[in-house]
Formats: C-alpha cells, structure tokens, sequence
C-alpha cells in the first residue's frame, strides 16, 4: 500500500490544501506543519502556476502573490525538504504540466522523490495523455492521482480502473471555489467507482462548511478543501496559521 492511500486508514481522511509561497514559504511550512498536527491526513501543496485553468479566483490570486513574492519550484522543494525533517504524514504536490515540463518531467519527479513527495495532482493532464508523466512517477514511487468528473458512468469506470492512492472526484463541473451548495450525486458516482474499484475516493472543489464536509463524507472516503483555507491565507497575511490550524480542526471533527 502506498504512503498516499495509509492516509484512508485511520476513517474519513481530511485534505487540506495551500499555495505554496502564500503569504510566504516559512509560513507554508508551519501551516503544513500545524495541519498536520491538528489532523489533517494528507496535504495538498499547490505549486503557483501563472495560468491555473482550474482554479477560482480565490486560488489564483494566492498563486499570483506566491509568484510576486519571487516563490520558485526549487525553493519549494528545499522547503518540503525541511518539512520531511519533522513530519512523515503524506504530502501530495498540485500543479499544471507546464511548471513541470519547464523544469523538466524527469528531474520533477526524481526531486519528489528525494524529498519523499508521495503524490501527484495535475488538473490539466487529460486521462488519455497520462503516460506523459506515468512512466517517471512509477519510476519514483509517486502516485499520479487520478480526477473524475460528474460525467458518463464508462469514463468513470475506465479511469477508476487504473487510479492510484486515491480517486479525486470532482464535486462541480467548473473551477475551484467556494460554493454554497453542492448539487451533484456524489453517491452515484462513488458508486460507479465501487462497481470496479475500492480504491478510496475523496471529494474536492467546492467544500467550504464543516457541514458541507459532513455531507460530502457520507458518500466518500475523504474531503479535499483549498479554496476555504486559500482565502483565510490572503485575508490573514503572516497572521494565518492560527485560523487555518482552527478550520482544520473544525472540520476534521465534522467528518469524523
């Protein structure tokens, strides 16, 4: 079993998701620090992108003072290095394939590996075209995390057939952000995956309520949230770990 599906062990896995470089790289640490410590199971670590096609508002001003602040994709790998000198739980790197192409898919992934990264999101990477990072990430030891969409029952199925760690089910066709409500069946479409896969799903976009993770945790095996935490890191500043580690806290009881 992978480090990144040991997260689903212990119950309903709680993922927290930041920008790294938001407001800055020392207080990204002590965020995935303090997450970890209040219960978070896997984190997130977003790497700013200039042109994020996924994400909201929210995340993309997050990525945009990361990358005025100067943050580098070296600089945030020597910063998960420092977090791996105190910290073992399952971290999961987020970006878009240029950021990886520019510095290079081999190298990306030998640097994860070196510094025990133990997953890969990479929103932009179509299902079809995986096997432009596949072959690296096997070599590594990192799992390349699969989406799924509320789309047809097949294309659910095909791509549940194949994930690694774990299925990231898209709640909401669309960007990131903050919703007030969440519509789609999510049980339905977890369901698709059981009939060929019990590989665990967890529900991202969109949660932002203790409520809404309660809900979403019925269906699913965990709950992604970036948006909600995103935001209290921009209205925050240097001041954010203390908010960030109470929602943290918060909603992993919700789900728990």
């Amino acid at each position: 079993m992978s480090n990144t599906a040991k997260a689903f062990q212990n119950g309903k896995a709680f993922i927290p998701f930041v920008t790294a470089g938001d407001p800055c790289l020392a207080i990204t640490k002590e965020l995935v620090l303090g997450m970890a410590e209040a219960g978070a199971d896997l984190i997130e670590i977003g790497i700013p992108f200039s042109d994020p096609v996924a994400e909201g508002p929210v995340i993309q001003a997050a990525d945009e003072r990361a990358l005025n602040g100067g943050v580098t994709t070296d600089a945030i790998f020597e910063m998960v290095e420092e977090i791996r000198r105190e910290c073992a739980i399952p971290l999961a790197f987020m970006t878009y394939l240029n950021p990886i192409y520019v510095y290079g898919v081999k190298r990306f992934l030998q640097r994860c590996k070196a510094c025990k990264i133990d997953a890969l999101i990479v929103p932009d990477l179509p299902y079809e075209e995986k096997q432009e990072l596949l072959p690296d990430c096997l070599a590594n030891g990192v799992d390349l995390i699969s989406l799924i969409a509320p789309t047809s029952e097949e294309r659910v199925k095909t791509i549940a057939k194949e994930a690694q760690g774990f299925l990231y089910c898209v709640s909401s066709m669309g960007v990131t952000g903050v919703r007030s409500e969440i519509k789609t069946d999510i049980g339905a479409m977890v369901s698709h995956v059981r009939a060929v896969s019990d590989i665990p799903c967890a529900i991202g976009f969109g949660i932002s309520t203790p409520q809404q993770a309660k809900e979403m945790a019925r269906h699913a095996d965990g709950v992604i949230v970036g948006s909600a935490i995103v935001k209290l890191c921009g209205q925050y500043g240097t001041n954010c770990i203390g908010p960030v580690i109470g929602f943290v806290r918060e909603m992993k009881r919700a789900i728990s």
